[in-house]
């Protein structure tokens, strides 16, 4: 599974006529990275992954595509959604399949939930597991503020078939054009792993 920075997702029934979408025009973008090690949901997914994704956004609609490096082949996600922004809150739902070209994983579909209000956001998703023994049905609610400065907090936890919690934080900044991070995470025994410190480089454009 893909770390998503922000999923504002697709179609939802809003009231009020002062909900508008959120982007006006047209807009692609591209992007590259590359982790020390792969963390997704707390969940560890592989050391030294290198990543690349594009973009695409349009008066609150947006589509993309994402794939990084998992060792045994690569996974590769696509996602679509619409969200809409009122002054300080956001609404959005949206759709997310994480795919393996090899024997890595199996493929997870889920539909996305998002609201947020000024620092703070939540996300719900619901979705499907294809295990080769049985499908399961997960969901996972992820609490996430910005604290301001670059430093931001993460708390996620796992129910129905699947089981597990983590709390992560996370410091960005910017150098020459290039995104640097540095991740703090913290699995609990479902999830099991240990902690670890994962440093990332970007650029987008």
């Amino acid at each position: 599974m893909k770390t998503m920075a922000k999923l504002l997702s697709a179609a939802t029934v809003l009231t009020g006529a002062a909900m508008m979408p959120a982007a006006a025009q047209a807009d692609v973008s591209y992007n590259v990275g590359f982790a020390s090690e792969y963390y997704y949901r707390g969940y560890f997914q592989k050391s030294s992954s290198a990543s690349a994704g594009i973009d695409f956004e349009e008066g609150g609609f947006y589509a993309g595509a994402w794939t990084a490096d998992v060792g045994d082949g690569l996974e590769v996600d696509g996602y679509l959604g619409y969200g809409v922004e009122m002054g300080d809150l956001s609404i959005g739902v949206g759709f997310t399949g994480y795919y393996y070209t090899g024997d890595f994983d199996n493929t997870y579909e889920e539909i996305n939930f998002n609201v947020g209000y000024g620092p703070i956001s939540v996300e719900y998703s619901t979705g499907t597991y294809d295990d080769p023994a049985a499908e399961q049905d997960y969901s996972f609610l992820g609490l996430s503020a910005d604290l301001g400065s670059g430093f931001s907090a993460t708390y996620g936890s796992f129910g129905q078939d699947f089981a597990g919690a983590y709390f992560q934080g996370d410091y960005g900044f910017s150098v020459a054009e290039l995104d640097l991070g540095v991740s703090l995470v913290f699995p609990d025994d479902d999830i099991g792993g240990g902690e670890a410190i994962v440093f990332s480089v970007g650029k987008s454009f």
